[in-house]
């Protein structure tokens, strides 16, 4: 069984334009349910109904990177990929349209300027390899 540093990982804005100065990245999957318990049964059940994902990139902001941080720019529309592995051949990772819904960037007289970038995606969040 492979398992992974958190530092292997990077995520890229399209194909080939990585996001500078990550801190972490997350992405999740969830999928509602529609229950269908009838009656005489002695347990709930359910079917699973539609599925949707999210996603966020906490950064150490960074001007210059205008094709990673700068392209991620609230209301667009993006393909990003996470990539937990890396980006080597033969590494998975997770790719899908996403809206941006959000950027934060906050700072404090003893800290890093930081940024928070939101992610809705819209449509499926494939596997791939490299």
């Amino acid at each position: 069984m492979a398992t992974h540093t958190g530092s292997e990982g990077t995520v890229k804005v399209g194909s080939t334009n990585s996001i500078v100065e990550i801190r972490s990245y997350s992405v999740e999957e969830t999928a509602d349910t529609a229950e269908d318990t009838s009656m005489g049964d002695s347990y709930r059940t359910f079917k699973t109904t539609l599925k949707a994902w999210t996603g966020s990139v906490d950064v150490f902001w960074d001007e210059t990177d205008t094709t990673g941080q700068g392209a991620l720019l609230v209301g667009s529309e993006v393909t990003v990929r996470f990539m937990p592995e890396g980006a080597a051949s033969g590494d998975a990772y997770l790719t899908g349209s996403a809206i941006v819904t959000g950027k934060t960037i906050t700072g404090s007289f003893d800290g890093m300027v930081e940024s928070t970038i939101t992610l809705q995606g819209t449509g499926s969040l494939s596997a791939a390899t490299v």
